[in-house]
């Protein structure tokens, strides 16, 4: 990845550490929109009463039978209608915006007056950071673009979903996040800074049907060391109830559940022992672990975590055998990947012992080797953000890490290992 442009960066996810005095960037607020004119009307007009006027306004229009209606100075951009192309339509319009800083919202989702001020604050002094609003819901039907959503909006309020309302208060705005706070983030009100949506490259377009591209793009955000930050005095209303609140079709709502499984790695979205998705996990074994050390450590190792991936020089590739989930030891290590797990020696174990290996790291510290130095456990997307500053404290090194896997013992048989009796 590129270097940042412009500001800086802070430890771990302590977006509430970002400096109050940061030059102002341009802001573009892009407004994506289907056969919805009256509630462009009402955003459009919400925008313009905005304590921070955005230096520019972007209606992306996802091919509408008939092309909205935008006052002088928005610019208007189309696709044709090809089905739902949420995704798509956002790129299309953060292609044609010019601002350091793209504020995102749907047509029917209207922002109080401090919603820009406050969602463009942190990514002008933290451009790594992906910063969700609080999107509350109402029931506008029949009202005009002119009465100000701060005051119709509570009068006609509808009920905010509680699971995410509690998701946010329990991680204090997501300075407690952790990789399976994807989950809470929403495209409608969403921002960034434009260097961060290139370098991610913005939002995936294989998703074509409701919901699930804004949790892909917010994880693809967390493992390439972005930030995550919730705003709740950004608030924008949506006209009517949360999609979970009005039923889903079962069916589509499977698909968007395989597709978001099938592009994540982190728990909680992603698939738990099926061989399909990226890895979380990726293992790099010592290249001199003698055949038996090296076949006991993969094979216990995946028994734990069906999903990692190890990487392995050709002889022991050769060794290992045929299995999707060995890569060459000098191929790239996947992007999805949060953990770098280093193994100078041959360790065994049953899955809890590897997973009090695995849980060695806080979000803080980016490094720590166990007590007898046989392993090293690498938070990745630590190291990625400090290698992009080019700032090693960002990065620190941890206490070593007392681990029940025992060690491979000189002489042990892999006949021992596999009969249980090693």
């Amino acid at each position: 990845m590129s270097a940042p442009p412009y500001g800086t960066t802070v430890p771990g996810n302590r977006w509430d550490l970002a400096p109050n005095d940061t030059q102002p960037r341009s802001v573009s607020v892009v407004v994506a929109h289907f056969e919805q004119q009256a509630e462009l009307d009402r955003t459009l007009a919400a925008l313009r009463r905005q304590t921070r006027v955005p230096d520019e306004v972007v209606v992306a229009d996802d091919g509408s039978r008939r092309a909205p209606t935008v006052p002088p100075g928005v610019r208007l951009v189309r696709q044709d209608d090809d089905g739902f192309r949420a995704a798509a339509v956002r790129n299309l319009g953060v292609a044609a915006s010019t601002g350091d800083v793209v504020v995102m919202l749907d047509a029917d989702t209207t922002p109080e007056p401090r919603f820009v001020e406050r969602m463009a604050s942190l990514p002008e002094a933290l451009p790594e950071a992906l910063v969700v609003g609080r999107r509350r819901h109402a029931d506008l039907t029949g009202t005009g673009p002119d009465v100000p959503i701060e005051e119709l909006g509570p009068a006609r309020e509808l009920d905010e979903p509680a699971w995410l309302r509690a998701a946010h208060t329990d991680t204090r705005d997501l300075l407690d996040a952790d990789s399976t706070a994807h989950r809470f983030v929403i495209a409608a009100v969403l921002a960034c800074s434009r260097w961060w949506y290139d370098e991610l490259g913005g939002f995936d377009e294989s998703f074509r049907a409701y919901g699930g591209e804004d949790w892909e793009l917010a994880h693809r955000s967390w493992t390439a060391g972005g930030l995550l930050a919730h705003r709740p005095d950004a608030v924008a209303w949506h006209d009517g109830p949360d999609a979970g609140a009005r039923g889903r079709d079962a069916g589509a709502h499977l698909v968007e559940t395989v597709h978001v499984a099938d592009r994540t790695s982190a728990t909680g979205t992603t698939w738990r022992g099926l061989l399909r998705g990226p890895p979380e996990l990726v293992v790099s074994p010592d290249p001199g672990l003698v055949p038996a050390e090296l076949l006991a450590t993969v094979d216990s190792l995946l028994a734990a975590r069906p999903r990692a991936c190890v990487r392995l020089t050709d002889p022991h590739r050769a060794l290992v055998g045929d299995d999707p989930r060995i890569v060459p030891a000098d191929g790239p290590v996947p992007g999805s990947a949060r953990l770098h797990l280093v193994l100078r020696r041959g360790l065994v174990g049953d899955p809890s012992a590897w997973a009090s290996l695995l849980s060695g790291l806080d979000g803080r510290v980016a490094i720590r080797a166990t007590t007898d130095g046989r392993a090293e456990l690498q938070d990745l997307r630590l190291l990625r953000r400090a290698a992009r500053w080019g700032r090693p404290d960002l990065a620190p090194a941890g206490l070593p890490v007392d681990v029940r896997l025992r060690p491979w013992s000189e002489g042990a048989s892999l006949e021992a290992w596999l009969g249980g009796w090693a």
